[in-house]
């Protein structure tokens, strides 16, 4: 079973339609959101199930024992501010502003590249994210970072003793959490991130506070009778981080990152595609692994190379239709020179992340090949395209690159764009593209997005187009409404294989579109080339002309 399937049902369904009515269900609540928990519990309910938080004992832990791996303990960096931009005390000043303008006195905070972009520190506990298992608790008047101190070198001591960071250890949280109730601190947590053993805990201190102190009024709330109408004890302010939107909407500094890595990883995409060109042409067998491998070993060789962002999709043939396909060195395909190749990889820089699809073909495609491709471009360059005005979420943005796919009747099951961090996850909230039209996150100037259209033909083919953009103003000629318009820039400059495209589908505004992409990715990447991949790159971007 496979979740999010036609056909598959849901967590709660299965357990609804197994177990008797009235069992109980047991979940680690450290593993859980407070709302997933919540909503866990309620969907249970309908069959009087109970949903019991076991804090003492993961079951699965008790079944590992000893043969469960140790925790990571690599040794945690700090994040140039010639990268960040902005420094740890300004980012601290402007959350606490946050927190007092909301009622609050402490937040705690989870997501891990939150904690990461806040403290301007990176780390590598996680496999093609550059961050650290942690928590942290910042106050009006300090901060607390909850992490095995084995992590902290002296340097980075130095540096969180200068900027106001305690350090705790990373199992003391709830201890922590337990000592702000007592205290009377109304706590800021966002629910849709925060631990559901987080959020129990506060509250049920919180319930002990006012029942200890003999202010609970018949419906269980505090009684409002403090300075300036607030409640005398702590309360909950239940609210999304303010960090996840201040993260997104990346400064110059950040920026300026994105695009210099950008353009490193380009080079080396060019001299693997140089590479693996000729490779087949002179009939060199190579897995999908191998190649791989080897876009791995280009990409070591650029400056700040930090790892790859991802498990690189090296998908030959029919696995380029199994969307998030992953080779494996034991049942992975040879790479076919008559099929379709897709490959989206990415890579990890000091400065910057990068996340880029190309599908080739190193023969001759079908003309049903050609076509499909030059739509997917079609939707790729109306996206690229695209002006909007401010505070508009990216759902009203996905048809664009389904127009043209749509006009033949295909379409394809995955999300138009994502969020991309700098220096950091690969895929970031909270703004996206996607025919998922729930989030609201409007896209505001700085913010880096993935676009991405595909279309996938089960058992034969995969296509996918993918260059990462960054929101900036339009400046149209008018203004209606008042409002700003955005638009895009692009980060990504590597050729799109003009062999797939049909030229008799394309418009002049695409046409030139394609022609003036080519050659800015020859003007910025060829300084940086020599030898076989330069000619490469300029056999690549030669301007098209309608036949």
């Amino acid at each position: 079973m496979r979740a999010g399937n036609l056909g598959v049902p849901s967590t709660s369904e299965w357990l609804n339609g197994i177990l008797a009515p009235g069992s109980r269900v047991g979940i680690d609540p450290f593993l859980f959101s407070s709302d997933s928990a919540e909503e866990l519990k309620e969907a249970i309910s309908q069959k009087n199930h109970e949903l019991v938080y076991l804090y003492d004992a993961n079951l699965v832990d008790e079944i590992w024992k000893e043969s469960r791996p140790k925790p990571p303990n690599r040794h945690v960096r700090v994040h140039d501010l010639k990268y960040a931009g902005v420094d740890v005390s300004s980012k601290l000043s402007s959350l606490r502003s946050e927190l007092t303008s909301a009622g609050s006195s402490a937040i705690v905070i989870s997501v891990l590249d939150e904690i990461a972009w806040l403290l301007n520190l990176r780390g590598s506990d996680i496999p093609h994210s550059p961050v650290m298992y942690a928590y942290l608790i910042v106050e009006i008047d300090g901060a607390k970072l909850f992490i095995d101190d084995a992590k902290i070198n002296s340097d980075v001591m130095h540096y969180l003793n200068g900027a106001g960071i305690e350090l705790r250890p990373y199992e003391s949280i709830i201890s922590e959490v337990k000592s702000l109730a007592a205290k009377g601190a109304c706590l800021w947590l966002d629910t849709s991130s925060v631990s559901a053993a987080i959020v129990n805990t506060y509250k049920s201190d919180c319930d002990q506070y006012f029942t200890t102190a003999g202010i609970v009024n018949k419906n269980k709330k505090p009684v409002v009778n403090g300075p300036d109408n607030q409640s005398c004890g702590p309360t909950a302010v239940y609210k999304s981080s303010p960090v996840s939107l201040a993260k997104a909407v990346k400064n110059e500094a950040e920026l300026d990152g994105m695009r210099n890595s950008h353009l490193r990883d380009a080079a080396a995409l060019a001299q693997f595609w140089a590479w693996l060109e000729k490779e087949v042409s002179d009939g060199v067998i190579l897995t999908e692994v191998d190649v791989a491998d080897k876009l791995l070993e280009f990409r070591s060789e650029q400056d700040g190379f930090v790892g790859t962002s991802f498990d690189t999709i090296s998908a030959s043939g029919a696995n380029g239709a199994v969307i998030h396909y992953t080779p494996e060195p034991i049942s992975c395909s040879v790479v076919d020179p008559e099929k379709l190749f897709l490959l989206d990889s990415g890579a990890q820089y000091i400065d910057g992340t990068t996340d880029i699809t190309r599908t080739v073909h190193f023969d001759q495609p079908s003309s049903w090949q050609k076509e499909c491709f030059t739509r997917v471009l079609q939707g790729h360059i109306a996206l690229d395209q695209a002006v909007f005005p401010e505070n508009y979420p990216g759902f009203v943005l996905d048809a664009f690159a389904r127009s043209s796919l749509w006009k033949i009747g295909l379409d394809y099951r995955h999300g138009t764009g994502h969020g991309v961090g700098a220096a950091l996850n690969v895929h970031e909230g909270p703004q996206s593209i996607s025919f998922r039209f729930g989030n609201m996150t409007p896209l505001l100037k700085g913010m880096v997005v993935s676009n991405e259209p595909g279309y996938y033909e089960d058992h034969a083919f995969g296509i996918r187009i993918e260059n990462l953009l960054y929101v900036k103003e339009a400046n149209t000629p008018n203004c209606f409404g008042g409002v700003e318009y955005l638009g895009f820039e692009k980060l990504t400059f590597v050729p799109i294989q003009t062999k797939l495209v049909d030229l008799s589908l394309l418009s002049t505004t695409e046409m030139d579109w394609l022609n003036d992409y080519h050659k800015q990715v020859w003007e910025k990447i060829s300084p940086l080339l020599d030898g076989s991949a330069r000619q490469w790159l300029w056999d690549n971007t030669r301007p098209l002309m309608k036949p």
